[in-house]
């Protein structure tokens, strides 16, 4: 016996795809936020310390 589970609509999929979208670029603008920030505080020397 086949289970088909949850069929989306076309209409459930754009919106799924919308949400997917705005948590993508919401996720890379705090990235470069946090740094910017980090070059601010500390200057363009942060780059250059020794791992």
């Amino acid at each position: 016996m086949k289970e088909e589970g949850i069929v989306l609509t076309e209409e459930q999929k754009r919106r799924r795809r919308g949400r997917s979208i705005a948590i993508a670029v919401s996720l890379a603008a705090f990235v470069v936020l946090i740094y910017l920030i980090t070059i601010v505080n500390f200057g363009p020397s942060v780059m250059d310390r020794p791992l």
